[in-house]
């Protein structure tokens, strides 16, 4: 059975491995959308085939569970609209089928088996012009005992949330302290980010920026960090704002360098989360019924969702602001520093690891892959410095306005 296991390990992180040699830099809240035409679940002799359309490939792994029967299906990530359970399942091997978002971030689909089967093969087919895929995986019969051995959902860090940690409520800091900055160098693993000729992929530049930034921050006496990866590994989304909340983040700042295929775009891009997400964000995170960290020293868990909903949004109306004084501070150090600056460095968007309701949140983009100019200054240390530099001051403004700010509110 240890080959068993072995088998649907190596099918599930090929799966993963494909996905990071044929996808390209996306939307940070992109989804593939589930093809119900091309999607069916048959019988195929006393075994089952089945087969998932979508319009993008994403990383996906594969595992059985027991008591009973299961096959599941974990995406990175799948919108499901359009997938008709009874039209899915055209056969008897498999009685029913559960599909949705199991943590944020991560989509599951549960398939019940009418009987023990096991993983016979697996295969993620992308097509290299349109970039739709499609999955095939072929089950075959198994004994319930080589099934019960078989079953189990692989731990790996890339898929699983942090473990829950109890909540203390934050002491009152001392005014002079260390502000803890956690920074996000974006990409990593199996997410290569944005790439250019000569094999300069983002993840690897916005590594070494963060390293750097973030020695910078701490000579300064002023600044703790933490980084959300500090190797090339993959790190979920979701995963990358709960390790700020664990930290007990003061700032969480997320930095990218990204490359566009249409237009022209150069220059440093600072941004906060805009209204419009703002408001989804609350909705969508009061929704969860596993939230107990989503305000840093509140346990929302045991709240409904229209409770949670409203102490998101009262937390959101302080941290907002923050946020976009703290994305100025930015850009007013970067311009100071001489830049280049983009001609719009303001400006809002509704990604992902932004949503953090009660952590002063920013996303940068450093620069542009795809402006010539922009990848040679990434490369060159010196440049790197002084953006670093650049930022500290910025940081360290915002900390005096802040501080004034916060002052005068409590009085």
């Amino acid at each position: 059975m240890g080959r068993l296991n072995a088998m649907v390990t190596a099918l599930w992180l090929a799966g993963l491995c494909l996905i990071g040699a044929v996808a390209s830099a996306q939307e940070f809240s992109g989804l593939a959308r589930i093809n119900g035409e091309m999607s069916r679940v048959k019988d195929a002799g006393k075994g089952a085939e089945i087969q998932l359309g979508l319009s993008q490939g994403v990383p996906y792994r594969l595992f059985t569970l027991d008591g009973p029967a299961r096959l599941v299906l974990d995406f990175q990530e799948v919108d499901w609209a359009g997938l008709s359970p009874d039209e899915f399942l055209t056969g008897e091997s498999v009685t029913s089928v559960q599909f949705g978002t199991y943590v944020p971030g991560w989509s599951r689909m549960v398939l019940e088996l009418a009987g023990p089967m096991a993983v016979e093969a697996a295969a993620l087919e992308v097509d290299p012009v349109t970039a739709a895929a499609l999955l095939k995986v072929a089950l075959h019969p198994s004994t319930p005992e080589d099934f019960a051995r078989a079953a189990g959902a692989p731990q790996d860090m890339r898929w699983d949330l942090p473990a829950p940690q109890a909540l203390n409520v934050a002491p009152q800091r001392d005014e002079n302290a260390p502000l803890l900055v956690v920074l996000d160098p974006g990409h990593g693993g199996i997410d290569p980010g944005a790439q250019a000729e000569g094999g300069v992929v983002e993840k690897d530049l916005m590594l070494q920026f963060a390293l750097e930034l973030g020695e910078i921050l701490v000579r300064s006496g002023q600044f703790a960090v933490q980084v959300t990866r500090d190797g090339d590994y993959f790190v979920s989304l979701e995963r990358r704002t709960a390790l700020a909340h664990q930290a007990g983040a003061d700032l969480f700042i997320s930095l990218h360098a990204d490359s566009l295929t249409q237009g022209h775009a150069h220059g440093s891009t600072v941004y906060t989360l805009s209204q419009e997400a703002s408001d989804a964000a609350s909705a969508s995170l009061a929704e969860r019924h596993d939230r107990a960290d989503l305000l840093s020293g509140t346990d929302l868990s045991h709240t409904d969702d229209l409770v949670a909903g409203v102490m998101l949004d009262l937390a959101r109306q302080e941290t907002q602001p923050r946020s976009e004084a703290l994305a100025r501070a930015l850009v007013a150090g970067l311009k100071l520093q001489g830049g280049p600056v983009n001609r719009k460095p303001l400006r809002s968007a509704g990604f992902s690891v932004l949503k953090s309701a009660d952590i002063p949140s920013v996303l940068v983009e450093i620069g542009f892959m795809s402006s010539a100019r922009d990848l040679a200054n990434l490369q060159d240390p010196e440049w790197r410095r002084k953006t670093a530099t650049a930022l500290l001051k910025g940081l360290i403004d915002w900390r005096i306005e802040d501080e004034a700010r916060r002052a005068l509110i409590r009085q």
